[in-house]
């Protein structure tokens, strides 16, 4: 579990088959094998590291990439960088698994940022609720029809991905799980959605 607040923006390093290196420094303090940390939000598994030379190794399966904006990643490209959440921090975004529902498409970049989403999403993005963008915490400003805004303050522009995304980047989007189960209890006494399409999770492929 995840709070949304970038503790590192690291690079990636290489991506060779299943496996991706990535340089950082800040999240490796304390890293050890099988800890999870998210990268652009999608929680992955430390198999190899090295604390002094700055770099640790994930292994992403094929499905992984082509479900999220992992797949897009190449040699350079920044990366959120975030460990799990321990019981005796502060909860300073919201409560993120790390498992992201869709991929997203950038219209308007930070500071004014607006995020096309798979229309399945849409019935969980509400003013002022939280929404998950590249495994940044933000709160959303207007639920549009087509997806939502929120505003970018300069300091979250300046220490993660979104000051480096523009029109037409792909981003991975997890909406609020705590809507996800309030709709799941209420769901006796609702209509039905319609379960997501492989399309619709990967909705800026074809953007």
């Amino acid at each position: 579990m995840f709070t949304g607040i970038v503790e590192e923006l690291g690079t990636v390093e290489r991506r060779e088959g299943q496996k991706l290196r990535l340089r950082c420094r800040t999240v490796l303090g304390d890293v050890s094998l099988g800890a999870s940390i998210a990268v652009n939000g999608c929680c992955l598994t430390v198999v190899a590291w090295d604390a002094d030379a700055g770099w640790w190794e994930a292994d992403v399966t094929e499905e992984s990439y082509l479900r999220t904006q992992l797949g897009d990643l190449q040699p350079g490209d920044p990366v959120n960088l975030e460990r799990p959440v321990r019981l005796e921090d502060r909860l300073g975004g919201h409560l993120v698994q790390g498992h992201v529902d869709a991929v997203g498409v950038i219209v308007t970049p930070a500071p004014d940022l607006k995020v096309l989403v798979p229309e399945p999403l849409h019935r969980f993005l509400v003013e002022k609720g939280s929404v998950t963008v590249d495994g940044i915490s933000l709160t959303v400003v207007d639920p549009a029809p087509d997806g939502f805004t929120v505003a970018v303050i300069p300091h979250t522009a300046d220490v993660t991905t979104l000051g480096h995304k523009g029109p037409g980047d792909r981003v991975n989007i997890e909406v609020d799980v705590m809507a996800k189960y309030a709709e799941k209890l209420l769901s006796g006494f609702l209509q039905p959605a319609a379960p997501m399409t492989s399309d619709e999770q990967n909705a800026g492929a074809n953007k």
